[in-house]
């Protein structure tokens, strides 16, 4: 069938069992990655106060942030390989691996016995993370048609919220438990071990992946002096051929400036809303934990809805405008949340719409950036985009601790890493506009 015959179908009657088997995969790997993710920002401060006791009061801010910097650059490298690897072994492969390492090192995270033993198994445990993303993205790219792709990253993107979701409301049961109430939480993380096994026997392996796989094959045995410049694009390392292709190397710098101001921003800005609303009920008299607990899962039920709002109308007006409105408000409802807005009943509604825009825009990287790669570079181009960022993004908690520690209060913090959101606004127009066209070759 056509596309054009296919759009003008309700688009989920136009999909088949394999294209929402990789969604769920895609998804479920995204949401275990949440999980693990926002359960290292609830329980931070706690796990300093453990292994680290004692550290100064006034020094948890920065070491709660470079704890999260520390997973962050784990992330980077591990995302940058994994994208490496899903190219030249496969989907399917690329994310069995990162489900069972990451289920593996989580683990081993709820036995550490001082936080340098923390640290290294955060690092570890980033990397084994930071491939799942690209994998999946690729693999829902891949199998998904050009009119329903937006909407596919859209519910594959969600998966990271509904993690996060999902850590506020096992943190709410869980925290009151003690001292030792965090290894709990990073127990949990074990649970994927058990999706791999689902994963291994039900994901089928993209087909356009397997085609391009077996392009490389042939294209190896050959001389290279008998190749043209797009059949040697195949020979080459995939990281050095997006840097090297003149169209490509635009795309990967513009592309890593977005995905920077989107990193930069959530790591360096929302990573605090628990913190901030936990200090501010309790200048109410209210339970700082409840409210910490509270405020991840009002923030996170926006972010869902941001998400899945992004894929929707990036394909019914188009990447760029969804971006820009993406960022506009973003850089709008910052300093409305942590310097205008002080009435917790009014912090909970801006809590919902700050979440809806500042981690909800994270969708326009899963819908984007695999309309930039052909197939043979699609999962390097995609996870060197979206995890790079992240060697810079990595500073924007520490500044933001170090910014905290030193005057007291979140407000100027946040504001003032929140301006990352004009950069966004600058580089976005400069992209080229790919809804409703094919993945390239």
């Amino acid at each position: 069938m056509s596309e054009v015959a296919l759009a003008r179908k309700p688009w989920a009657k136009t999909l088949n069992r394999t294209q929402w088997r990789s969604l769920l995969a895609a998804n479920l790997g995204w949401l275990f990655d949440g999980f693990e993710t926002y359960a290292l920002i609830l329980t931070a401060s706690l796990v300093l106060r453990t292994l680290e006791p004692t550290a100064p009061a006034t020094q948890v801010a920065f070491l709660t942030g470079a704890t999260i910097a520390v997973t962050l650059l784990g992330w980077g490298f591990g995302g940058i390989v994994g994208g490496v690897f899903a190219d030249y072994f496969g989907r399917r492969k690329a994310l069995l691996t990162s489900m069972v390492l990451y289920a593996a090192f989580t683990g081993l995270t709820a036995v550490s016995w001082s936080w340098a033993s923390f640290l290294v198994l955060r690092f570890i445990t980033g990397f084994a993370l930071g491939s799942e993303w690209g994998t999946g993205t690729s693999l829902v790219a891949e199998t998904w048609p050009a009119h329903a792709r937006a909407k596919a990253a859209g519910l594959m993107q969600c998966g990271l919220g509904l993690g996060f979701f999902l850590a506020s409301a096992c943190w709410y049961f869980i925290a009151p438990l003690g001292a030792d109430s965090w290894r709990y939480m990073f127990l949990i993380g074990v649970l994927p071990a058990l999706f791999a096994l689902w994963l291994r026997r039900k994901v089928p392996e993209s087909e356009s992946w397997t085609s391009a796989h077996r392009r490389r094959g042939e294209l190896k045995n050959r001389e290279s002096g008998e190749l043209t410049a797009h059949e040697k694009s195949f020979t080459r390392l995939t990281l050095r051929q997006i840097m090297v292709d003149p169209k490509l190397r635009r795309l990967t710098i513009l592309g890593s400036l977005m995905s920077l101001v989107t990193t930069l921003g959530w790591w360096g800005i929302s990573t605090w809303v628990p913190a901030y609303v936990a200090s501010r009920a309790a200048g109410a008299g209210h339970s700082a934990t409840a409210w910490a607990s509270g405020a991840g899962m009002i923030y996170n039920a926006g972010a869902i809805a941001g998400y899945v709002a992004f894929g929707f109308l990036a394909d019914r007006v188009g990447r760029k405008p969804a971006v820009l409105l993406y960022f506009a408000a973003s850089l709008i409802l910052t300093p409305v949340l942590f310097l205008w807005t002080h009435s917790l009943g009014l912090i909970v509604v801006v809590l919902v719409v700050n979440g809806f825009f500042t981690l909800g825009q994270y969708t326009w990287m899963p819908v984007w950036l695999p309309e930039f790669y052909p197939t043979h570079l699609r999962a390097t181009g995609a996870a060197f985009v979206f995890n790079a960022a992240r060697f810079v993004a990595f500073l924007g908690p520490l500044t933001a601790g170090a910014i905290i520690s030193k005057l007291g209060g979140y407000g100027v913090a946040a504001t003032a890493v929140g301006s990352i959101y004009v950069l966004g606004l600058v580089v976005a127009p400069f992209c080229p506009e790919t809804r409703g066209q094919k993945l390239p070759d």
